[in-house]
This record gives structure tokens, sequence and C-alpha cells, in this order.
């Protein structure tokens, strides 16, 4: 039996409508599902992707939505067994950690939303006005919805054909031909477009802020990669190995890890505040790659454990990661050292910016085949990379920075040592 509430809560009608207000006895009780603390000091997350629309019946595990901080993306699955009544936000609206996600009707609430009132043997529902939506809710999964964007189509327009009514790439093609079908071209005037920063781009604002408060030391040089060059092209000419995907970048890593373990103060943390040096015992190397999301950090750990091989395999997950535009926070933590593979994109020498508290980075250029002397003066072809290094010069010198790129340059221009730990 429905029994109205309006004077159990004590407040007047006035203020409430009594049809949205109502108490069952022994039937569904409605809990607030909040945003539990993700870890990495994050407070607040960025809504990226609804997997749910109101309406949905959820069991405990089932996900609920994806949501994007300024460290990594985030799938957050239910904690209950119910249906979903209401989404506190819109897809990119920003949540916060403690702040209720969704409301859940259960069978047995185990926690009842602040805001009802319970009376013996009864518990208080609120329920949403039926006319009430939430635009931009469709269910699609983030490419579909960012080709949406990219055209400025209302996905809540769009009548899905996959299951659960989730709208496949096809459904946004399709309603985009049946749109511009008889369209005539249309003259507009160009306006302004406000964003405010999420994501990886507000992460990157707040660490390079704090970056150029550090005075860099900048160091740079050219090594040559012919030798290097030819045992990749011998990889892929050997049967056994023809498949293997084996750029530059996994040997510099090894190589920087190893030169790192001759110079450890470039492995280290600055704590600024008890002016402290931490050395780190671990070598957790970041790689800055430009993805769809922005630029991240994602880190390779312990790559003084790690052979070539098994730093390739990590490398290439991460890459994968980076272009679904999906990292977990375990992959963007705990970095300990940064290199930056500019010349992936173009361009020669740079200014690598340190971020905090690592205390160096190093960044290389595009590989190319350029003219030189050889020992008996004659010009020969050689393939040639450049690498620049910046350090905090608070606790690092410039002779560091130096022997750090000579060990490593070292063992890339004979990568004999480098394969030996000869180095």
């Amino acid at each position: 039996m429905l029994v109205k509430i309006t004077q159990l809560c004590g407040v007047s009608s006035k203020f409430m409508n009594a049809k949205n207000f109502y108490t069952y006895a022994k039937h569904a009780a409605q809990v607030s599902f909040k945003l539990s603390d993700i870890g990495e000091g994050i407070r607040e997350v960025l809504v990226k992707e609804w997997f749910v629309k109101v309406g949905d019946k959820v069991s405990q595990f089932d996900e609920i939505c994806e949501v994007q901080s300024d460290k990594a993306s985030v799938t957050i699955t239910s904690k209950y067994d119910g249906v979903i009544k209401k989404l506190h936000y819109k897809i990119d609206e920003t949540a916060l950690v403690g702040k209720p996600l969704v409301d859940i009707e259960t069978e047995n609430g185990e926690e009842i939303n602040k805001s009802t009132k319970t009376a013996k043997n009864e518990q208080v529902v609120i329920e949403e006005n039926p006319n009430e939506t939430i635009n931009n809710t469709s269910l699609c999964i983030p490419s579909v919805r960012r080709l949406a964007k990219e055209h400025m189509l209302d996905l809540s327009g769009i009548q899905g054909s996959g299951k659960n009514g989730r709208i496949l790439k096809e459904d946004v093609l399709k309603h985009l031909a049946q749109t511009t079908q008889d369209e005539t071209p249309v003259v507009t005037t160009a306006q302004d477009r406000i964003e405010p920063m999420t994501g990886f781009q507000k992460a990157m604002f707040k660490t390079m802020t704090n970056s150029l408060k550090i005075p860099h030391f900048v160091y740079g040089d050219e090594i040559i990669v012919t030798e290097l060059s030819r045992l990749r092209q011998n990889l892929k000419q050997n049967q056994d190995h023809k498949n293997l995907k084996l750029s530059f970048l996994p040997f510099f890593i090894k190589a920087a890890s190893n030169a790192l373990q001759r110079l450890p103060i470039l492995n280290a943390m600055l704590d600024e505040k008890s002016e402290n040096v931490i050395y780190k015992s671990e070598h957790n190397i970041g790689v800055a790659m430009d993805t769809k999301a922005g630029l991240a950090v994602p880190v390779i750990k312990n790559v003084e454990r790690l052979n070539i091989l098994e730093i390739n395999s990590e490398l290439t997950r991460l890459i994968q990661s980076g272009r679904d535009g999906v990292f977990s926070a375990q992959d963007l933590a705990g970095g300990t050292f940064t290199i930056s593979n500019i010349g992936a994109i173009g361009g020669t020498y740079m200014h690598p910016v340190i971020m905090p508290p690592q205390v160096a980075i190093i960044a290389l250029g595009a590989s190319q085949v350029l003219p030189r002397f050889d020992e008996t003066n004659n010009i020969v072809p050689v393939e040639v990379m450049t690498i620049s290094g910046s350090a905090d010069h608070r606790i690092v010198d410039g002779a560091t920075m130096a022997r750090f790129v000579q060990t490593l340059k070292k063992q890339i221009q004979d990568p004999k040592l480098l394969l030996l730990n000869l180095f």
C-alpha cells in the first residue's frame, strides 16, 4: 500500500510535489551509489561514458560508467543489485569523490539516501519525475561518441540498432547520410569556442606549471645508430622473428636504465620541503606519448630487471592503450625517469621539460642519414639520432648529465655492449 508522507516528514506540501514522495511497506529501497576514492589523491573525475540508463536493471559488478581523471581512465562497477533510478551527471560533467554517482532501487537497501526519512516498518523513496530526462545518456562506445561529437550530433536523436538500444557506428553514419542528403550549403561565421581543460590536458597544465619552477640544465649530442639499425634489419629478415616489431625505443630504454645504475642521482626524487634527495631503487621509466586524450606518460616498471624483448612487449601494450585513450591508474603511476620519443613525429634537438618530483628527462630526435667522415677522412653515409637531456640543476651538475648521455651513447653505438651488459 502506498502512503503519502508529506505529514510524516514534517514538510509543508507547499514545497513538495506529493505525487513524487511515497513510502513503501516491505518494498524497494533507494540507495545512492557514491563515487569511491580511486587513489592517487584524485578528488574529481570527468564522466566520459554511461553504460546504463534510467530504468536499467543492474547486478553487482556490472559496469556503470567510465570516468577519467587527470591520471587515468577507470571503469566504475555497481555495488548493488537493482534498478537505475537516477544518473547524477551528464557526459563530460565533473563528478566528485564521495558524492552520489547514481541512485539504485534495491529490494533491501543497505544505505539509504540521507535525503529520505524513515517511519516504523516503512522506507521512504523519492521517485524521479518521469518527465525528467538527462541529455546525451545514450548507450554507445567512446569511439562512436567521438564520431557524433565531431559532426555535432545529438545522440539522443539517433535510434540505436545494437543490444539494449546501443548506438553503433553504422547508426551514426546512416543518420549523417539522411540529414545531409538534401542539405544545401550554409555560410556561417566562425565563432570562438571555449572548452575547459580536462583529463590529461589538465594534468599537463598542473605538471608543467610546477616544472617550470625548476632550473633546467640542458645537454645535447648526436648518436650514430647505424649498427643498431642494421641489427634491427637483420632481426626482421630472420624467419623466426619476421613478425617482431622492434623500434629503436626499447634499446634506448634499456640503455638509459644501465646508465642510471652508474649515475643513480638521475633516478632520484627531490623532497623540497625537507631538502632530501630520495634515491629510487627501481627504474620505472615513463614514456611520453601523444594519445587521443592528450599527452600521457605511461610507465614501464622495473626496467632494470627486464630484457629488451620484455621491454618491447610492455611498450607495445602501453602504445595500444594510448591509441584507445585508456590507461589504468597503475600504468601512469610511479615513474622515476622519463623518455620522450618526439622524433617519431619529427624534429632534432629539443628542450625536454622535467616532470617533478623527478630530476631528469631525455628526448630523442628523428633518425637521419647524414654524411660524415670516417677514420680515413672519407665521406660515408651514417644514420644519426639526436638526444637532448634536461636535469634539475639544483641537485644535478652538468658533468653528471653529460656522463649519463655518453654512457647511453656508448651502448647504442655499439649494441654488443648493450646486449652483453658491458657499459
